[in-house]
């Protein structure tokens, strides 16, 4: 009793092993119960938190390289995506569609040629002269020209002419402007001045009229040469090369200006200084340091060119001067179509149609490439 009234009246008696801490009376009257439990007071602890809890590009966002970055910004752009798709669809069809094609349908017992097999009548060369601007149907899905042609079947042969002729001159157009826009950037003194004066005389040249008279001058040559020969001249498309080379020839020089400028900045990387410090020679620095780096203003370029490019074949063909019948180009079927614009528009409308889903295409395939891969670009 005596010890119950030393630690005071309102104190609970202390049970030994019951685990219980000191209560608020003791706490406040200052005397602490003997013998009783005291536990540590543990830090409170927050629970850990990722460093990449308030990254919006998720854990992965540091170890992407600026190529998956790029790609990444890419593949967010949906008029880019489809645009893409449709480029692939359009691709496919060029070169997978006409064997397909040439295998759906029976046999046709035409009035001139006898019977026939799908082989025959849904070929792009092929024509009917009694079903003439006729509309869509099972046999001819897309309908008939003013001479009796399949209009799908020359559809895709005109899409298939189109993206070549693209592809080769962009291919073209990719080398020189490398070679001459790096030899001027890179070296510099009269090296770049003698380029860059070129480089300006061929700028002077007026590219459609160029392409007009080398089509003019030379067509007919390339007609009575090149007819023979096997993909280059065969189904009228002898004149395609002359095409190809001359658009290649009136476009390089801007993407030599591209890569000039790019190189200019690149040189004066620290990365290249210290290889140049290691005695790294000057073809090593180029084709190691320079080049590779080149990768994204040469994709955006060449895109963005690509629609122009088909535009100017198109052009051409629709003057005479590209592709020659019995071929088929895009261009040449507008062409022909416009002198039935009145009875049947529907000959026009089709490939005016194509040309313009290619070109829009292209068009917002290069927007998405050109803002994915500009390093400025921000989400």
């Amino acid at each position: 009793m005596k010890n119950r009234m030393e630690r005071g009246p309102n104190v609970s008696p202390y049970i030994p092993g019951d685990g219980m801490p000191f209560n608020n009376s003791s706490a406040q009257s200052g005397v602490m119960a003997p013998d009783s439990p005291v536990r540590p007071i543990e830090p409170e602890t927050a629970p850990p938190v990722s460093s990449h809890a308030n990254d919006p590009q998720g854990p992965d966002h540091k170890h992407r390289t600026p190529f998956q970055e790029s790609f990444r910004r890419f593949r967010r752009d949906k008029k880019a995506m489809i645009s893409l798709g449709v480029i692939v669809f359009l691709i496919l069809l060029a070169i997978v569609g006409p064997p397909i094609y040439q295998h759906i349908g029976g046999t046709y017992n035409s009035t001139t040629n006898g019977p026939i097999g799908p082989d025959q009548y849904h070929n792009f060369g092929h024509a009917e002269v009694d079903r003439v601007t006729e509309g869509p149907s099972t046999q001819y899905w897309l309908g008939t020209d003013g001479l009796g042609r399949d209009i799908l079947a020359r559809i895709m042969q005109g899409v298939l002419i189109s993206i070549s002729v693209a592809v080769l001159v962009e291919v073209i157009d990719i080398l020189l402007g490398i070679l001459v826009g790096v030899l001027a950037g890179y070296f510099g003194g009269w090296i770049d001045f003698l380029l860059a004066r070129f480089t300006d005389i061929m700028f002077a040249f007026p590219g459609l009229l160029f392409l007009i008279l080398i089509s003019g001058i030379m067509g007919p040559w390339a007609d009575r040469n090149l007819n023979h020969v096997p993909v280059i001249g065969a189904n009228g498309n002898a004149r395609l090369l002359l095409v190809s080379l001359a658009l290649a020839f009136t476009i390089w020089p801007l993407m030599a200006r591209y890569v000039r400028g790019q190189t200019l900045q690149l040189k004066q990387q620290q990365y290249v200084e210290a290889a140049k410090t290691l005695g790294s020679s000057d073809t090593q620095i180029i084709m190691r340091h320079i080049i590779p780096n080149l990768f994204s203003i040469v994709v955006i370029a060449s895109t963005l060119n690509i629609s122009n490019t088909i535009i100017a074949e198109a052009g051409i063909s629709f003057l005479g001067l590209g592709v020659q019948p019995p071929g088929s180009s895009i261009g040449l079927m507008v062409s022909e179509g416009s002198q039935y614009i009145r009875t049947n528009p529907w000959d026009a409308i089709v490939p005016c149609t194509v040309l313009a889903i290619i070109v829009l295409a292209f068009s917002f395939l290069g927007d998405g490439v050109r803002d994915a891969f500009d390093p400025r670009a921000k989400d």
